[in-house]
Parts: C-alpha cells; structure tokens; sequence
C-alpha cells in the first residue's frame, strides 16, 4: 500500500534539502514518488509536474479480456498527491483512439475554467497524438477528490484520487491515523462501454447494466476468476486507518459497509466534517467520504464491500463488490466476514445517513454559508420521450432540467463566453419551470416532450444564489447526484415531496449544512443548495449519473466578471485544444 504520510514526510524533506533529484524522478528512503518533477517556489507551495499517457490496454476480468481506456497503464489511475497551496501541471497525451478530457472533479480552479476539463463546456476534447497541460493551483482545499474523463463514458476507466495535504504544520481536526488508503468503487462492463452506449441510443432506451461493481479496479471474490481481482488492505491491531473513499461509478449509487467494524466519517468531498459513527455509509457517483476505521476486532479477514442504493423501480446492478480487510499474521485461506449492508431500497437509512452530515463550523474552519439570498432559483429534474428518426422505434427517453433537454455544443462554451462568440449559446435558461404541476403526484406518463437548446442562465459576479432541486414523477421519480464545477455550496434543506417556498425555508439548517461539489437529490423529494457566485467563467452544473447526462440532465451557469481585472476569467492558455 503506497502509503502518503511517508510521500509528504519525503516532499517535507525536499523542502529542506535533504532529498536528492536525478532523472527528473525524486527519492526518498527507496519511495519513488509518480510525479515527474518537484520544484519549490517561494514560501511553502511547491510546482509538481504529471505526465498522464491516455493509453488502450487489455484487462482482464470477470473471465473476460477486452482493450479498456487507462492511463499510464493502471485501473483507477494514478494518485494526484498535493498540499494545499500547491501549483499542479498535469500533461495529459492522447494515445486512444477516442478524444479525451479530463475533469479534476471538486477543484474550485479560481478564474481559471482552461483548466476544468468538461469536454465542451470549458474546452474541447484533446485529440488523438495531441496533448494539454492542465494548469491547477490548488487553494483553500485539503482532503479526497479525483479526476475522471469528461467525454463519452469513458470515465468508466479513466479516473483516479486527488490527495490533498494541509498546509506544512497544519494537522487535521481528529486524531491523525497511523495510515491510510484510497478505495475508489467503481462498474465494469465486459463489452465496450462505448459500443453498449451506442447500442442503447439505437434502441432510444437505457444502454445494458454494468456486470459488476469494483473496489479499486477489482470486483472481489464473489465474481468468477477472481484470484488476482481482490484488493486487500492489511492492518495492524490496534491502529486507526483513514479510508479514502471514491464514488466513480457511472450510474450507482453505492452502500459501503466493513463486517465487523464501524466508520467514522470525518469528510466529505473535501470538507472536514462533524464526525460520526455509522455501520455503512451512503456514497452517491461523484462524492468522496473520508472514514476512520480502528484495527480493534479480532484478527481475522472482514469483506469490505459495496453495492447499489436504488429505491425507484430503475434496473440496477445489484451484485456486491468485495474487497478484503486482512489483520496482519492471518493466512490468506481463511474465509472472510461479509457485512450487513442496508437493503436496496433503504430510504430511510439513506435519509438518516445524510441527515447526520455537518460542517464542522469552527472557528478555522468556518462555514461561510451565505445567509442573504440576492437569486433564488428552481429547477426541476424530469425523464422525458422524444422523437428519433434513427432510433428503431422511432422515439428515445430523454432527461430535462425545467423541461430543457441541454444539446451539446462544438466549440467549448468558456470560448464562446470570453471571445463573445454569438450563436452557440443562449443566457435564457429560466429560473423556474415553464408550467407548475404536481411534481411528485401520480406519474406522468403522457405529453413528456421536452424542448431542446443550449441555454444557460446568467449570473452576476459575487451574487449568492440558492437553487432547490426537484425531483419529479415524469414516467418515474429517482435519486439524482447533482455536480456543480467550479464551486463548492451548502447543502441547506433536503425534503420528500414538494418543495414548499411558504413552510420547508423555515426548516432549513443555517448553522452548520454540510459542504460539498455533489448532493443527492432523494427520490421524489427535493434539496436546497446554496453558493456564492465569486467565480466567473462557464461552470457545468449536470445529474453525475452518466445515463442521464449523456439524456441531456445538464446546464451551466455563466457567471460574469468583477468589476477588475483580478476578478475576471483569465487569458486561455496556448496549448487549449483547438476545436
């Protein structure tokens, strides 16, 4: 296990140059870190460069072998490892077959939308035999995010954990464990993932389930040829370990137990939280939950293990990823433990597990919710059928935001705004839906077309904006784990039913909400965010369940420049990719 407490001891021991460089790699006490170059600036912030290499490679399994999008030859890739403060350039070379882009999932990346890697939204996808330098500064954010492809479904293989350090002398606000590690669930699909999806749109209905759900690339002993596909962490009696975990899977929402033992959630997307214990924890696709487990059971061998939350009549696939908790001495034939995890459709637990996250709203760490509301916002989430001339039965299900299904652009939207190209887009996205309704009464099941366009809506530079989420029963209510770029926001309110602007506002927490880049809207309920709108440029807001976005559950915000120059988006870069 790469352990990052001995990484950053060693690039702690750069800073005081005691480490020695050679071959554009560093080392220390044998460590050789996956970062290609190292150089200190003034002060604490360092300039770390990665080379990615987007590659196609044969993986096996599930006793199936097919070619996979990675990079630098690994499934999930490489760890960006960083401390807050520093200055990241990841060069990332396309050696596949399909375009690619890569979106470092939560970084707030301040004025500087070049760099956040939705394939054309703020840049467009890099070519085959071409490459781009994905400039990062990293600031005001420690903790567990990742990176994952923003094109197509390639995501599905292409991603990987971002590890952020606090700053040199700043510890953590619960006790420092004595290690820790990265478990990032995935899907895995035995055919192409790209030939499933177009298989899908020719039919105009829901592409093939994945076949399994991963735990750091691997399914686990539960699937067939699976000797070399388990992933086990060995531990100590006694210690305290720091979980890192990853929602990267395309469509899922996820359970994630450890028989035996509990898990104190100490972070969530980034932000420390109020801790908590739990016997599971709920982890919707996109979000990261940081966990403290303590070695203090009997040694022996306990299934860690994942699989999916769905409480609508959705297809799933409900198959358990397993992976293996081993205390150190125990032999590997031993049988390991399987948790108890929540059933399928737990809503109540996954109401109480959310309803128990809490900033930690100290006085360092402060939760800066905006209490003062200047745009109030309200947009509904519906499924929707539409004509299609090449789909073989003439019609294809669709996804809307206030009824808007989003059409994709050409050329990278961030372009179009700083260059004030005309005609790509429109800032008439409406702030509520064109026609009330019942949203979440009897399903609907008649007149569900929807309007096409790409509309966005227009916001002013340092404005606070709170936007409620709906869930509607258009064919049928679901969960939706929203994502929004650029920003974090706090998660104010969460109901069942209809949002009621008289009553629900009343019940909102304006103390200590949780924060974090992705909430979870519930089934046929609705949730409250709010954010302050103090980052300009194009900033992609879109359901993180693949199918839906690829259905057109998305939109972006625009949000204008300050009134100076230090408050603006800033210049493209030369190596953008061309469109």
């Amino acid at each position: 296990m790469s352990d990052p407490y001995k990484i950053f001891h060693c690039i702690r021991t750069i800073r005081s140059k005691k480490m020695v460089k050679t071959n554009n790699f560093c080392w220390c006490s044998g460590l050789l870190l996956c970062f290609v170059g190292f150089f200190l600036t003034p002060g604490e912030a360092a300039l770390k460069k990665y080379q990615f290499d987007v590659q196609v490679k044969n993986v096996s399994r599930l006793c199936h072998s097919k070619p996979i999008v990675i990079v630098n030859g690994r499934f999930p890739g490489p760890t960006v490892y960083a401390s807050e403060g520093d200055t990241l350039l990841i060069n990332v070379t396309n050696h596949a077959k399909y375009n690619m882009s890569i979106h470092w999932h939560g970084l707030k990346q301040y004025r500087n939308g070049w760099a956040d890697g939705p394939a054309y939204i703020t840049q467009c996808p890099i070519k085959t035999g071409n490459s781009y330098t994905y400039n990062i500064t990293v600031t005001g954010q420690r903790g567990t995010l990742w990176w994952h492809a923003h094109i197509f479904w390639l995501r599905a293989t292409v991603h990987g954990a971002i590890v952020i350090m606090p700053k040199q002398g700043v510890g953590f606000p619960f006790p420092p464990p004595y290690s820790e590690a990265n478990i990032v669930l995935g899907e895995w699909w035995n055919n192409d993932v790209e030939e499933v999806v177009k298989k899908g749109n020719l039919l105009g209905l829901p592409p093939d389930m994945s076949d399994a759900h991963t735990i750091n690339g691997k399914p686990g002993p539960l699937f067939p040829c699976s000797e070399k596909h388990t992933y086990v962490l060995e531990v100590e009696q006694g210690k305290t370990y720091l979980l890192r975990i990853i929602n990267a899977a395309l469509n899922d929402e996820l359970f994630f137990a450890i028989a035996g033992h509990s898990l104190t959630v100490v972070e969530i997307d980034a932000v420390y939280t109020k801790p908590f214990t739990t016997q599971a924890i709920l982890i919707a696709p996109g979000q990261t939950t940081n966990v403290l487990v303590q070695a203090i059971q009997a040694p022996n061998r306990y299934f860690m293990a994942a699989r999916p939350f769905m409480d609508a009549p959705v297809s799933v696939d409900n198959k358990t990823a397993t992976a293996i908790l081993q205390y150190k001495g125990i032999p590997n034939y031993v049988q390991p433990i399987l948790p108890q995890l929540p059933a399928l459709n737990n809503s109540a637990f996954a109401l109480s597990y959310n309803g128990k996250l809490r900033s930690l709203n100290t006085a360092q760490l402060p939760a800066n919710l905006p209490l003062k509301v200047d745009r109030h916002l309200f947009y509904t989430i519906g499924l929707g059928i539409n004509p299609c001339p090449t789909c073989l039965n003439g019609t294809h299900l669709t996804a809307a935001l206030n009824n808007i299904t989003f059409v994709m652009p050409q050329i990278g939207l961030l372009q179009a705004h700083y260059f004030n190209t005309t005609g790509i887009f429109t800032t008439d996205f409406p702030d509520h839906p064109p026609t009330p309704f019942n949203y979440t009464g009897t399903p609907l099941t008649s007149n569900l077309g929807t309007k096409q366009g790409t509309r966005l809506s227009k916001i002013a530079f340092n404005s606070t904006v709170e936007l409620v989420l709906q869930d509607t029963n258009l064919l049928t209510v679901e969960s939706h784990p929203f994502h929004l770029h650029g920003y974090n926001f706090f998660v104010v309110g969460s109901g069942i039913g209809n949002f009621d602007p008289k009553n629900d506002p009343a019940k909102y927490n304006l103390v200590d909400p949780p924060e974090r880049n992705t909430v979870g809207v519930p089934t046929g309920g609705w949730t409250a965010i709010r954010f302050r709108a103090d980052n300009p440029g194009v900033w992609f807001l879109h359901c993180h369940l693949e199918l839906h976005t690829s259905w057109g559950l998305k939109t972006a915000f625009v949000v204008e420049n300050g009134k100076d120059s230090d408050h603006s988006v800033l210049p493209p870069p030369k190596d953008l990719p061309p469109c």
